[in-house]
This record gives C-alpha cells, sequence and structure tokens, in this order.
C-alpha cells in the first residue's frame, strides 16, 4: 500500500500527514477494523470511485478507538469533519466526498470545513 502526505493550504500546520492511500475495495472495507490504534501522524486516505454521501459514509464496527474522520470532495475542499467514536454503527458527510480521510482524533482539529488540502503522492 503506497503512502501519499496531506497538507491545509488554508491552515497550514507544522508537518504533514502520512497516510496510507486506499482504493481498492478489500481496504476500503476494512479500514481500521481489528487494528491496535492511529498514530499521531498517520492515518488511512479512503478514495471512492464517485463523489456521494451515502458511498462515502462509514461504520466503526470492530474499530476498537476513536478516529477523527474528514471527508473531502474531488477539489481536495473539506465538506465535513466528524470524530468517529468506536464500535458505532454510521456515519455520514453533510456534503458528497470522494475521499475519506481518517486520522488520530487529535489532528481533528487541523482541519475545518472549507479548507483546501494538498494531497502529495510521493
Amino acid at each position: 500500500m503506497r503512502s501519499v502526505f496531506i497538507e491545509n493550504n488554508t491552515h497550514p500546520f507544522s508537518s504533514p500527514i502520512q497516510v496510507h492511500f486506499c482504493e481498492s475495495f478489500y481496504f476500503r472495507l476494512r479500514g481500521f477494523m481489528f487494528q491496535k490504534g492511529v498514530a499521531q501522524t498517520g492515518g488511512l486516505l479512503i478514495v471512492q470511485p464517485a463523489e456521494s454521501r451515502l458511498d462515502a459514509a462509514i461504520h466503526m464496527f470492530f474499530v476498537n478507538f476513536d478516529l477523527g474522520v474528514v471527508w473531502i470532495n474531488h477539489q481536495n475542499i473539506v465538506v465535513d469533519t466528524c470524530l468517529a467514536r468506536r464500535w458505532r454503527p454510521f456515519y455520514m458527510p453533510a456534503n458528497k466526498a470522494k475521499m475519506i480521510l481518517e486520522i488520530h482524533p487529535g489532528r481533528l482539529t487541523d482541519f475545518s470545513t472549507g479548507d483546501h488540502l494538498m494531497i502529495d503522492h510521493e
């Protein structure tokens, strides 16, 4: 699985977040299920085939820790954020999203709706 760096062009933070880039159905389905945690500077960037609210929805079954979730559209604009609590059944963005950034909950304050992100593929 390849990695990408996420930077916030609107509200820069001191260091980029390095996340795993997930486009396959298997990795989109699995996410952080059965994992022990997420690093403060790590996470997953889940890319959907098309922009949608329903397809960008997530579940937290079998995820044993909380996650910061950032939904991003095809223009790399943040369309919604939330703190996803472990073992909850359903979270859906307020607007259509193409990508779901799942990060350490402590990094959620680095993102706001309307922020423009840079996704740097190594």
